[in-house]
């Protein structure tokens, strides 16, 4: 096989694996415009790393939306692949109790990194670190800014792994979504996924509750369930039980301009099984119901502010209303806050070896595209399948 030269331009999950497949075979150049590769990934650490997530073939398809089109790129470097792949660097990993797959204790992001680095390194793979891409100039060739320079570089092949618009801070700020467009390539607006919701809360829930969490809760959007922990904040709620409710409350918006969701105080517990641990009682006085049903003090504000007089004096109505209080929620977290994005390059100008229709030798991965997932482990995995996948692809058009 003739050495092609292969230009990746953004260093994060995606491009490294993608370059970690093809420089055994190929002269691999990482073009980054922050001043080191991987920010995001260091920065993804810090609320506890799950890197990947235990489930498996369709479980683990099902978690991705579109689902047909990261399919055969999952299945082909699946959880398992990626943390034999992480044992091969010397990166033990372990799954926990909810099915997250985190590196062995006291390994941190930073130790992760490193080691991919390094093997890297010793396969060859140059890195070009504050090389912010510009644009394109003719078919096989792209420029770059670094310092006051403007920098053309030609080459085989080009890997855009730019991120989208979440964490701008880290370097993905989705800048290069005009410089796609104008080059006749569709794109979809970044919108936030993965991120907190606002409510509108009485004055009490925000100055008093504002850093409280609601543990072992479920919450329901239009027949949708989501199960875990929410965080009360000054504008709303944010958490693992929030995060996947969040596609179905941004479809509800887009199209009805408002949504409600319904949080379960009690998913353990059926509404006959709290209505009776109060049946016969007469006491109005809410504090025993707290007493009763092991509410904390933000449960209760919830439950005031959210329910009529009527409810709240009810044993019996109380007792029920565990189970669904009503929240409208009037919009989300902003995009630069959101953990992940959609949006990106319009999934139809792209072909299913992740190369785009109208520049077969450039290819896109990672959350430059419009897919979306859960935390979890999920978007990380996503991210690892299709550098990997791009990688073999372009091993095969050079096999051919």
């Amino acid at each position: 096989m003739e050495r092609k030269q292969i230009v990746i331009i953004g260093g994060g999950p995606a491009g490294l694996v993608a370059a970690d497949v093809l420089s055994p075979f190929h002269d691999v150049h990482i073009y980054e415009k922050e001043k080191g590769v991987g920010q995001k990934f260091l920065v993804a650490g810090k609320g506890g790393f799950n890197i990947t997530n235990s489930l498996m073939g369709e479980d683990l398809v099902k978690k991705y939306s579109p689902e047909y089109f990261l399919k055969d790129a999952l299945l082909d470097f699946d959880s398992t692949a990626v943390r034999e792949w992480l044992s091969q660097m010397g990166i033990p990993t372990f799954a926990g109790s909810s099915g997250r797959v985190f590196p062995e204790k006291g390994l941190t992001p930073a130790d992760v990194l490193k080691k991919l680095k390094e093997k890297l390194i010793l396969q060859g793979v140059e890195f070009h670190l504050k090389h912010a891409f510009t644009g394109f100039d003719g078919d096989q060739s792209v420029t770059f800014k670094s310092g006051r320079n403007k920098i053309v570089v030609q080459s085989d092949y080009f890997i855009f792994a730019l991120g989208g618009a979440s964490w701008p801070v880290t370097g993905s700020t989705g800048e290069w979504i005009k410089i796609f467009r104008k080059n006749g390539i569709r794109t979809l607006p970044f919108q936030s996924s993965n991120c907190g919701i606002h409510i509108s809360w009485p004055e009490n829930i925000q100055t008093i509750h504002a850093g409280k969490p609601l543990k072992n809760i479920a919450v329901t959007v239009n027949g949708f369930l989501s199960k875990g922990e929410a965080l009360i904040t000054e504008y709303g709620l944010e958490g693992n039980a929030i995060y996947p409710i969040v596609p179905e409350i941004r479809n509800s918006l887009a199209l009805n301009g408002a949504v409600q969701i319904h949080l379960d105080l009690k998913p353990f517990n059926t509404e006959e099984q709290l209505v009776q641990k109060v049946q016969g009682k007469t006491s109005t006085k809410t504090k025993n119901y707290a007493e009763i049903f092991n509410l904390d003090s933000a449960q209760l504000a919830l439950i005031k502010a959210f329910t009529s007089k009527e409810i709240f004096l009810s044993p019996e109505l109380f007792a029920a209303s565990l189970k669904q209080i009503a929240f409208p929620v009037d919009s989300l977290r902003p995009v630069e806050e959101a953990i992940s994005t959609i949006g990106g390059i319009d999934l139809q100008e792209m072909n299913p070896d992740f190369s785009i229709n109208k520049l077969p030798n450039c290819f896109a991965i990672g959350e430059m595209l419009d897919w979306d997932a859960p935390t979890g482990g999920f978007l990380l995995q996503g991210s690892f399948s299709m550098g990997h996948w791009v990688g073999n692809k372009i091993l095969e058009r050079e096999n051919h």
